[in-house]
């Protein structure tokens, strides 16, 4: 089996074989193109030290990223390519770093280092080249395993992050994780409380958006927990309620499975019912049977979901939309332009659009043939949405054909003008008068 590989990491390579230097893509990138995905970086291993790298490419730019750990970058074309020296780690003291590195002169050593099968190849980049895979990984990436190389607990107790990459693969790729891998990850899921939770936060963030995501959350809910123990409160959460055929936690990853793969979206789902163990209710019913209330869970589930991502240092943009996702996925929109046009006032053109998809899985999540015809009004409110946007209709005051310095010129002023432009755009958005300048300097003169 071949690589593909780019001419400036041939360039790379062929410049440190010249030099008596062996050198080889590794990792990811190997691993990708067996896959026939496109790699997204293209990771170096040479026996070529870092400053003997950095004397080789003198005439290009080096960047020293991780110098003490043998890693220098080679530009080309503007874009980085990271060559490393060949090592066995020291000790892991802290679950995450060696302590030390040594810089050895053996690729194969350099392979039995890594985290998983799949990552543990290489491939040098003449014609004739073939992976180096001494591991059995090219065998797991046909198989679809994710297997550590060597003992599972040796790999993450090394690394702790690896427990999460493991899901993380598994996740993206649609891969099962091999039993004895699958094992150590649950015996060793408090490892992760020593890593940082912005390491967590990025490898989580992959995780949910995968194409095995809702698989890989329900096997390893007890990881998740680990670093979002909030989700415990879900677990087997009897909803009580005619519309619900899940707890409150499989409802939660059948929303996961019914929404797109993007990163706000999927948080949305996981966060938006997270809340409702904690404002339970139970109503008696004239033949003695009880029924479940879950009131103001949204507002309760914003909060909860706002206090996870603040703790795993979400940036503010993705936190702004799953708070606001959350706290209004269970908004009544009204079947009307005039509800709609409010609430994209309200909320912009993007959030509601996402709500809608949220709404949608939400309710798709729920018990089968009670659904309809909520998924009949969500479908009337998008088609009236589209007609909105695509004939450009009006629903802000900006979008109005009058303007503030219009007010003034008919003797408006201070706050009145605010508040007269609020006015004119309601009778708009309520079809009282069209989005046309004399109909609305007719409509000022009866205000």
């Amino acid at each position: 089996m071949k690589i593909n590989v780019p001419e400036e990491v041939k360039t790379i390579i062929k410049r440190l074989n010249s030099q008596g230097f062996s050198a080889y893509v590794v990792g990811g990138c190997v691993r990708d193109s067996i896959l026939n995905r496109k790699p997204q970086d293209w990771d170096i291993s040479s026996s070529a030290k870092p400053e003997q790298v950095k004397e080789i490419f003198y005439d290009m730019g080096v960047i020293e990223t991780g110098i003490k750990h043998g890693t220098v970058s080679v530009i080309i074309n503007h874009n980085p390519y990271e060559v490393t020296t060949f090592r066995c780690d020291g000790e892991y003291k802290d679950n995450r770093r060696p302590d030390t590195v040594t810089f050895v002169s053996d690729i194969d050593i350099d392979l039995s280092r890594r985290d998983f099968t799949i990552n543990a190849l290489a491939c040098g980049c003449e014609d004739s080249s073939e992976v180096i895979d001494l591991f059995g990984g090219i065998e797991d990436i046909k198989n679809g395993i994710v297997r550590c190389v060597g003992e599972p607990e040796k790999r993450f107790s090394e690394d702790a992050l690896r427990i999460l990459r493991a899901l993380r693969f598994a996740s993206v790729l649609g891969f099962d994780i091999d039993n004895k891998t699958s094992i150590a990850i649950h015996k060793q899921r408090d490892l992760l409380k020593n890593i940082s939770v912005e390491r967590i936060m990025s490898e989580f963030k992959q995780l949910v958006c995968g194409i095995n995501a809702v698989s890989i959350i329900r096997e390893f809910r007890d990881v998740i927990e680990v670093f979002i123990p909030e989700i415990t409160a879900m677990f087997e959460f009897n909803q009580n309620t005619p519309y619900h055929c899940y707890d409150v936690w499989e409802h939660t990853l059948h929303s996961v499975e019914m929404i797109e793969p993007e990163v706000d979206l999927r948080f949305t789902m996981l966060f938006h019912d997270i809340g409702k163990p904690k404002v339970y209710s139970e109503e008696i019913l004239e033949n003695g049977n009880t029924l479940g209330h879950f009131y103001a869970h949204a507002k309760y589930s914003e909060e909860i979901a706002a206090k996870i991502l603040n703790r795993l240092k979400s940036d503010n943009r993705l936190l702004h939309d799953v708070r606001n996702l959350v706290r209004m996925h269970g908004d009544q929109i009204p079947l009307s332009k005039s509800g709609i046009k409010r609430k994209l006032n309200k909320i912009g053109v993007e959030l509601f659009r996402k709500l809608l998809k949220v709404k949608r899985a939400d309710v798709l999540a729920q018990s089968p043939g009670l659904a309809d015809e909520r998924i009949k009004a969500l479908k009337d409110i998008e088609i009236l949405f589209d007609e909105i946007i695509s004939e450009e209709e009006c629903f802000k005051i900006k979008d109005l054909k009058i303007n503030g310095k219009d007010l003034i010129e008919l003797g408006f002023s201070g706050c009145e003008i605010g508040q007269t432009l609020k006015i004119i755009l309601d009778a708009v958005v309520d079809g009282k008068i069209d989005n046309d300048r004399d109909k609305i300097f007719e409509f000022i003169k009866m205000i």
